[in-house]
């Protein structure tokens, strides 16, 4: 059974950063939700995380990743590289399907299950199944456009669910 229906972009520009996703969760060929909230506030409200993947895998993934966080007094920096750590070479961990992107007041990661952690250099990122899709539409708006991160990022996720038939228009945002 391959579970399917996740696009999240983040967009950091002008000194603020929104996370979006939109709401539809596929398995196989079948939409078994509408309205999912695929993104979360960490961290007194100064973190924010979005994820794709597998849903308990992803919320296993935010509960061992908010722990971290909590270790580390809220830096995300230190906290980003223990989980990566961890996620890499734990045994039960590394079976776990997802990706996750997660923000603060001055960092925009993405990190995976092979201890990759990125920093996109235009403050742009994007993933799940409709990721390339609105991180196209992201780059062009932030780049073409007066768009704030928050609009920019809404956008986006209207072009993909427009072409991505793993993502609707049932859209989260958060803004830090």
């Amino acid at each position: 059974m391959r579970i399917r229906g996740t696009t999240i972009v983040a967009v950091r520009k002008d000194g603020k950063v929104a996370i979006a996703g939109d709401g539809q969760v596929t398995i196989e060929n079948v939409v078994m939700k509408h309205g999912a909230r695929k993104i979360r506030r960490l961290y007194q409200d100064k973190v924010l995380m979005g994820f794709a993947g597998s849903v308990a895998d992803a919320q296993a993934l935010a509960g061992k990743f908010e722990s971290k966080l909590e270790e580390a007094h809220g830096n995300l920096k230190r906290a980003v590289i223990e989980f990566a750590k961890e996620w890499r070479t734990d045994r039960i961990l590394r079976r776990l399907e997802a990706l996750m992107i997660v923000a603060d007041a001055e960092f925009l990661l993405v990190l995976s299950g092979n201890g990759e952690v990125i920093e996109p250099d235009d403050g742009i990122a994007a993933i799940g199944s409709g990721g390339p899709y609105a991180q196209a539409a992201a780059k062009a708006l932030a780049g073409h456009t007066t768009m704030g991160p928050r609009e920019i990022v809404e956008a986006a996720i209207q072009i993909a669910s427009q072409i991505c038939i793993y993502t609707n228009d049932r859209i989260s945002i958060d803004e830090l």
